[in-house]
């Protein structure tokens, strides 16, 4: 049973590829497999990692992931070899699910013409998925970064069938927060589609345990005084301030959900009264949290 796509994101479109074959799988007593590749053969920014792809594959219950590197040498191996070659002789696919619209091969020449021809000289079962449409507009990827970029959060999330999340690793900051009594967690994010500027009421999940939490994303216009003259755009921190955490977490990965925008970013007169206003946007999240 394999499924084969990039499935970035693995949105409700995904999903429901993903859990037809993990229950064919089940039923017939063989392993559920999804074929993928990293990076983007499209070039597109990531909704996820490749990490963070695979343990959300991976919690709807397929047994093995296939990550395929799309390089130079793998683009040009042709439709009709990568079908009879890998998917075939390799994986032993008897079952293949894959969107309709999903192309492969060198030149994107491999369609759903082109399998359903193999199908019946190689005598494997395939699947086809027409795209899902919500409202009449597609579910797919390109659209929900579209949505994340544009703070349509919510909207985001509901086609996730997920919180909108980033996925990093933390690492040392100038500690200025902990130095303030409200100590942050600084992420390295894994991938490059992350919700505008602001702070937000948050879920940290550290190790699988899940904390309540606020999130500031943004350039900290009150702390760094841009230099005269000086046009480049500054890079946005994302910076996480988890309740009811007293430790250190510096090299490990973090994973952060936004749940509700509480305010924009915007410049404060002086560094206390952006401490005043963040300890408000931590009562703020708290009583989302509660009210959750």
């Amino acid at each position: 049973m394999v499924a084969l796509g990039v499935f970035d994101g693995v949105h409700l479109a995904h999903r429901r590829i993903l859990q037809d074959v993990v229950n064919k799988a089940r039923a017939i007593n063989a392993r559920s497999i999804v074929v993928t590749f990293w990076p983007h053969p499209q070039k597109e920014e990531t909704l996820y990692s490749l990490e963070h792809r695979l343990n959300l594959i991976g919690e709807i219950g397929i047994d093995i992931c296939v990550v395929i590197r799309f390089d130079k040498a793998f683009s040009l191996m042709s439709a009709e070899k990568f079908v009879n070659d890998f998917l075939l002789k390799r994986l032993g696919a008897g079952y293949i699910y894959v969107g309709e619209n999903f192309r492969f091969g060198r030149g994107a020449k491999g369609d759903s013409r082109l399998l359903l021809k193999l199908s019946r000289s190689r005598r494997f079962t395939l699947r086809l998925y027409d795209a899902i449409k919500i409202k009449g507009r597609q579910i797919s990827s390109t659209y929900i970064r579209k949505l994340i970029n544009s703070g349509k959060l919510k909207t985001a999330e509901f086609l996730l069938g997920n919180p909108v999340s980033v996925l990093g690793t933390v690492k040392r900051g100038d500690s200025l927060a902990k130095r303030w009594g409200l100590p942050t967690a600084n992420i390295d994010p894994h991938h490059k589609v992350i919700p505008p500027s602001g702070v937000y009421a948050a879920r940290a999940i550290l190790n699988n345990r899940k904390f309540p939490a606020v999130c500031y994303v943004g350039t900290r216009p009150t702390i760094i005084k841009q230099s005269l003259g000086i046009k480049n755009k500054k890079p946005r921190k994302i910076e996480v301030h988890l309740f009811g955490l007293r430790r250190d977490i510096y090299g490990q990965d973090l994973q952060v959900q936004f749940i509700k925008k509480i305010r924009r970013e915007r410049k404060f007169v002086s560094v206390e009264s952006l401490v005043k206003q963040i300890k408000k946007d931590i009562l703020t999240a708290k009583s989302i949290f509660s009210l959750h």
